[in-house]
């Protein structure tokens, strides 16, 4: 991961994250927010000026928060993210 972190346990205390999503369980909603988040986080080290966020209610119309948790592993693992299967 570019953010320096080689999975969500040891970037729980820096990103804020709860147990639960320490261990990789993410709803789509805060999958969805996690990869806006680390976009925009991206965008600003590239070009402060540029930087938008998403208002919570465009959020909704988003293509990923219909998208199975299999296409979310996916575009997590593209993104560089290690997803992992603990159920």
């Amino acid at each position: 991961m570019e953010a320096g972190y080689g999975d969500f346990r040891t970037a729980r205390g820096p990103f804020g994250l709860t147990q639960r999503q320490g261990l990789g369980k993410f709803t789509h909603a805060e999958a969805e927010a996690m990869i806006e988040r680390l976009e925009s986080e991206a965008v600003e080290v590239e070009a402060p000026t540029a930087v938008t966020r998403t208002p919570p209610q465009a959020a909704a119309q988003r293509p990923l928060l219909d998208a199975s948790t299999e296409e979310l592993a996916a575009e997590l693992r593209r993104r560089g993210w290690t997803v992992s299967d603990s159920s």
